[in-house]
């Protein structure tokens, strides 16, 4: 099964090295899951300053707002995709993710994608 990981961390609390420091770490586990050919996908998210959220009040109107959706303490700053055998597997893989925060602050959500069961037009 396919799951997401969903890195949550603070925006700006690493200095450059600490952040050069954790791409490292990043590259380290997206080879390791390349290599074992469970890899889907990873990519870091820019700032949630430029986040917009959109809203759809009733069925007509469209409301557009500048940020994420909720004030939290950490913020949604990246993902992984990838393909484990179970929900303990993607747990372990989860516990190798740099979360990218000093003194480790920082969590992982972990969510099993679902498989479309309609057919996209041009796909």
């Amino acid at each position: 099964m396919r799951y997401m990981l969903l890195i949550y961390s603070r925006e700006g609390t690493a200095d450059s090295n600490q952040e050069r420091a954790i791409a490292l770490r990043h590259r380290d586990v997206m080879n390791e899951a390349r290599t074992r050919g469970i890899f889907h996908g990873a990519e870091p998210l820019q700032p949630t300053t430029t986040a917009v959220t959109v809203r759809r009040n009733g069925h007509e109107k469209v409301l557009v707002t500048d940020g994420p959706f909720a004030e939290t303490k950490e913020q949604l700053a990246g993902y992984y995709i990838l393909d484990c055998a179970s929900l303990d597997e993607a747990i372990a893989w989860a516990g190798k993710i740099p979360t990218g925060c000093q003194g480790g602050e920082g969590s992982v959500e972990i969510r099993p994608i679902r498989t479309m069961k309609v057919a996209i037009e041009g796909s």
